[in-house]
């Protein structure tokens, strides 16, 4: 192909991405993250500053409390874990930009595709049902599962649960374009669709929710160039049967990592993720610059045969991953943290993995709610949800300000590379006053 014509075709596909992205509300103005990188002074609100005061007395709280006025700048320790899903529609271009403010220096795309094999944004496959306006639309009639409405007897007690399920495989890139994100939730007692596509959690809110922005893959790309962010796609395990109308699991796997190529991203700048092992050995196989930051998301812990205590039942080992070429492991926060005589100390996997070789990124802060009653799944190991059993039940999160406690055992003892967080100021805060990059 001339050369000249080449040229000319990418320059209208950047047009046609930065076209998108304007009608969204980005404007040029937020070019100037990328000139300033991680120098550019970031937002962070009251939230940080809170959880502070809201910690046990003691050296940690008097440490943070010494940084309150700054300055504070981007960290890649900070992962804006589906933006800054707290409280923007996640994997939006709102909650993408909101992440870079406050200081994300690495952001996420989880990466699924639609029925013409396009490649987009969305946590799920399947979930637009609760993250998007699908069923109020004419799309709805295209979902795998319609709309149910919830059933009651005539008691009105409820015997049966509304349900719905809607794919990116069930429409078309445009069609997903014309979509808005909102937060993610439902109503399982609802009636009506719009009473299902309520729900979201006290703790959260609809503030932001009213025009979230859809991207697709190749968007994020350009828009987190823009932001001067880094960048952590999430190869997300099909609902569909693969391959897909001929498209392979490794063509998908290789479609996410091309997109990155043909922007001119180089691969230092990506930290491809994947729970499945096989995309990860893909990577360092057929893309080993790309396969050098690809991350394996660790969610063994739901085969009942996996016990994160027991090294016998981690099949592959640490020290075959390591073998493997694999360089970074992704657990949950639980699965990296123990009680030990009273305090919080790292966990025998968190040790294991760092003996192998490996590096450790974790997940995820900000996603629990209030921390009065301690924190539900992803503080399981500290909260008497699944102590060590040979250790007491107490609960050790019994306060928001305890979520900085955790954070300073898993950035210093237990040495992470970076943790994904709903908010990232929060994290941000912490990093910047404990000097890490």
């Amino acid at each position: 192909m001339n050369k000249k014509i080449m040229l000319s075709t990418s320059m209208i596909a950047t047009a046609a991405i930065m076209f998108s992205l304007s009608s969204a509300g980005w404007t040029t103005q937020d070019s100037v993250y990328e000139k300033q990188g991680n120098s550019q002074k970031v937002q962070l609100g009251p939230r940080p500053f809170f959880l502070i005061n809201d910690m046990d007395a003691g050296w940690l709280k008097k440490k943070l409390s010494s940084c309150e006025n700054g300055p504070f700048h981007r960290t890649d320790f900070s992962i804006g874990h589906r933006g800054a899903a707290l409280q923007f529609p996640e994997h939006t271009v709102e909650s993408y930009r909101a992440a870079a403010k406050m200081g994300a220096g690495i952001v996420e795309c989880d990466v699924t595709f639609t029925q013409d094999k396009e490649l987009v944004c969305r946590h799920s496959q399947c979930d637009l049902h609760t993250t998007t306006n699908i069923l109020e639309t004419d799309l709805a009639q295209k979902c795998t599962v319609p709309f149910q409405p919830a059933v009651f007897d005539e008691n009105g007690k409820l015997i049966k649960e509304a349900t719905a399920q809607c794919c990116t495989s069930d429409i078309t890139l445009s069609e997903f374009k014309s979509l808005k994100g909102k937060m993610d939730a439902s109503v399982p007692s609802a009636t009506t669709v719009e009473e299902y596509m309520k729900g979201t959690p006290n703790w959260r809110t609809d503030l932001y929710a009213s025009r979230g922005t859809l991207v697709t893959h190749k968007e994020s790309i350009a828009l987190f160039k823009k932001l001067g962010v880094k960048m952590t796609p999430e190869l997300k395990s099909p609902s569909v049967t693969m391959p897909f109308h001929g498209f392979s699991q490794q063509d998908y796997a290789q479609k996410m990592i091309d997109e990155y190529k043909d922007a001119g991203i180089s691969a230092a700048k990506v930290w491809p993720q994947s729970f499945d092992i096989k995309d990860v050995q893909y990577w360092i196989t057929h893309e080993p610059e790309f396969g050098k930051q690809a991350v394996y998301l660790d969610g063994r812990y739901e085969d009942a045969s996996f016990n994160h205590r027991k090294p016998e039942t981690w099949k592959p080992t640490m020290e075959q991953l390591a073998k493997d070429g694999v360089k970074i492991i992704a657990p949950p926060i639980w699965m990296l943290l123990e009680i030990e005589n009273g305090k919080i100390v790292p966990s025998l996997y968190a040790e294991k993995a760092k003996q192998a070789g490996l590096n450790i990124i974790t997940w995820t802060l900000e996603r629990s709610g209030p921390l009065a009653s301690g924190g539900g799944f992803y503080y399981q190991t500290l909260n008497g949800e699944n102590p060590y059993p040979t250790h007491s039940s107490k609960s050790h999160i019994n306060n928001d300000g305890d979520m900085m406690n955790v954070l300073h055992v898993l950035a210093k003892d237990v040495g992470i590379l970076g943790i994904f967080s709903d908010w990232p100021a929060t994290v941000t805060y912490y990093a910047n006053c404990m000097n890490l990059k």
